[in-house]
């Protein structure tokens, strides 16, 4: 299955947060869409990995993917070496998406800047044609996307790109609420964390509406990247 657009994610949850709003609207044009989670998230305070992945199957449900498949990686402990990059471009080159969005390149949580650095390499070495990888007994040709996105998480970040998701709120909540494990939901016990506490999700809503402000909409999902944007129209900008 060829997609428009591929998030990776170093856990479930991640990019609901971080991009579950550009990732419906681009899914509501006709895009085809798909989250790669690299790890199960079986470090996290609360719940199981059963549980986890039935949450995430509920929240792709909600925004609409194309794919979502999760790679396996050791919650805390995958690193950006020869292994993990080797695993990633086969899905890359299976995929063959157009644009990637990845974890923030700088954050409160160690797990994100380095699957930012992973997913970077791996884009790179993935257009290759000297590095031969297989996928279901066929061997795959190389494949480059043609831009990375690195999405704002706990860390405020200065955005390159702010995409309006005004339309998408609810839903893009309604996603990241199918964590019920995970986030703080009434009536749930759960032990407390940084997740999941009213507080939190205050500052999502907060970051999301600070992000829409700056360009003149009511929510607003930040995005940075290392090469520079360019349009063919100045009213593209608008």
């Amino acid at each position: 299955m060829k997609l428009d657009i591929l998030a990776i994610a170093a856990h479930p949850d991640d990019a609901e947060l971080g991009c579950a709003g550009t990732l419906m609207a681009h899914i509501d044009k006709g895009y085809k869409v798909g989250i790669l989670d690299l790890t199960a998230g079986e470090l996290g305070t609360n719940g199981t990995v059963e549980i986890r992945a039935q949450e995430a199957a509920e929240a792709a449900r909600i925004m609409g993917l194309a794919v979502r498949e999760n790679m396996g990686f050791k919650d805390g402990f995958f690193a950006n070496d020869e292994l993990h990059q080797r695993a990633l471009i086969v899905q890359i080159r299976r995929f063959q998406p157009r644009i990637v969005i990845a974890n923030a390149t700088c954050d409160r949580h160690t797990d994100h800047g380095r699957a930012a650095d992973l997913v970077r390499h791996a884009c790179f070495l993935s257009g290759l044609k000297k590095i031969e990888t297989v996928f279901e007994g066929t061997l795959q040709p190389p494949w480059r996307p043609e831009q990375i996105f690195y999405m704002m998480q706990s860390n405020y970040i200065e955005p390159d790109l702010i995409v309006d998701i005004s339309p998408y709120w609810e839903r893009k909540m309604a996603a990241i609420l199918a964590y019920r494990t995970q986030f703080y939901t009434p009536g749930v016990d759960k032990e407390p964390t940084f997740i999941a506490t009213p507080e939190f999700l205050d500052f999502v809503k907060g970051r999301a509406r600070e992000l829409g402000q700056a360009i003149r909409t009511l929510y607003g999902e930040g995005f940075t990247t290392e090469r520079k944007i360019g349009v063919r129209d100045l009213f593209d900008t608008i």
